[in-house]
């Protein structure tokens, strides 16, 4: 990069850095955010008072998440078409109000579930494709960073709400655990609106989309490629495998003698790894070919498999879950950064939205697949057997998107 494209770079983050943290905040306790880590602190109360079977508390995961990961392609329209501030901040309270359904059960499974379909449902506009879509705009030279930055903040709700969540249920019992998420949505929105997420008329703020000259494949294009199929196969079998693990991590290691505190520790590492992953996947990115870099980080949770397979000591249990995390911080970053890069701006919401479904399927999958395996065979084993293969698939198989498209997609005129 040379002196006038680093000038570039440079810029973009004064004039854009208040969106970065704005993203950050809305990623992680938006609609996607934070409901696969808080989910462990409640199986187990909720199973106490209602007698839900854990993979029925779980199953609750596939309306949070992957109910909303199907209504993420027609987020990307809109946001394609109308831009995503008032999607995203309305996005947030549409959470909050999910939340505080989620704390008035009274014993009904579908009423339980109906309060999960309404944090995907209310809360959509808040998912990562808003976020992203605003940062890719943004960002071209340390665009890699910038969205690492960003994605970040799922790394942020990974080490925060596992032990949040689990002290409030402990101290002051699930309803008021689900009240306490219900104030996460609503503090990202405070802290978007008042500080950190420009308008759009500002200068750190994106412009709106019909406003920049943008370049990069068509919807119909996009999904002719071989390219969109294999990213959708990798991310559905990464997400089932993370998704699996994280959110029955909890209890499979209470299972295994571990106290909720500890166990609830341990999978704090797994957001700090996601975090350290995440700026490193960035930095990496915007220096060498993405599909190697994602093929060494995305195997690495096949170590973590084993390991869980076994009777872990507290360091091992620990080195598991950052491994895990480490290739979750990748995971969301590498789809963001490989949308615009392989397919360009020009219809980056739709594109990634339908790339997104498979994320949310996976989320969606993974936690009630896991649960479900591990009540049928008495152990986590067969879970976590499962996991392994998946980890190897997803991680290899990105090998094969091949070189970069020639060109600059997706970005107004700069420096040469």
């Amino acid at each position: 990069m040379n002196s006038s494209q680093t000038e570039w770079a440079e810029a973009e983050f004064s004039r854009g850095w208040r969106l970065i943290l704005a993203s950050a905040f809305g990623v992680g306790f938006g609609s996607i955010g934070f409901v696969t880590y808080s989910i462990g602190a409640f199986v187990d109360p909720l199973g106490r008072e209602f007698g839900w079977t854990r993979t029925e508390v779980q199953g609750a995961i596939a309306f949070g998440v992957g109910l909303g990961g199907f209504l993420a392609p027609i987020v990307g329209y809109m946001i394609d078409r109308h831009g995503g501030r008032k999607i995203a901040l309305w996005g947030l309270v549409g959470v909050a109000v999910g939340y505080l359904m989620a704390s008035a059960s009274q014993g009904s499974l579908g009423y339980f579930y109906l309060a999960y379909a309404a944090v995907a449902l209310l809360g959509a506009g808040s998912g990562p494709v808003s976020w992203t879509r605003a940062v890719a705009g943004h960002f071209h030279g340390r665009r890699g960073l910038a969205l690492a930055l960003t994605l970040s903040g799922t790394g942020m709700a990974a080490i925060f709400v596992p032990p949040y969540a689990v002290f409030v249920v402990e101290n002051c019992g699930w309803r008021v655990g689900y009240m306490a998420l219900a104030l996460l949505p609503m503090v990202a929105l405070a802290l978007a609106v008042f500080f950190f997420f420009p308008d759009r008329s500002s200068p750190g703020g994106a412009a709106p989309v019909h406003a920049r000259t943008l370049t990069g494949f068509t919807l119909r294009e996009a999904v002719s490629s071989y390219r969109f199929w294999l990213l959708l196969a990798s991310i559905l079998a990464m997400y089932i495998g993370i998704t699996g693990i994280v959110p029955n991590l909890i209890p499979a290691l209470t299972d295994k003698g571990f106290t909720p505190t500890v166990a609830a520790s341990i999978q704090s590492g797994y957001g700090i790894s996601l975090i350290i992953a995440r700026l490193g996947i960035g930095w990496l990115l915007d220096r060498f070919w993405g599909p190697g870099v994602a093929a060494v980080t995305l195997t690495s949770p096949v170590v973590a498999c084993l390991i869980l397979m076994g009777e872990p000591s507290y360091a091992t249990a620990l080195l598991a879950s950052v491994l895990v995390g480490a290739s979750a911080g990748a995971e969301l970053d590498l789809l963001a950064y490989f949308t615009a890069r392989y397919f360009g701006m020009r219809n980056y919401g739709r594109i990634y939205g339908l790339l997104y479904m498979g994320v949310a399927l996976g989320a969606g999958l993974g936690p009630i697949s896991f649960a479900y395996l591990s009540q049928i065979s008495g152990s986590y084993t067969a879970s976590f057997q499962v996991a392994l293969a998946l980890f190897a698939f997803g991680g290899m198989s990105i090998l094969f998107l091949g070189r970069y498209p020639r060109g600059d997609f997706g970005h107004e005129a700069r420096p040469a």
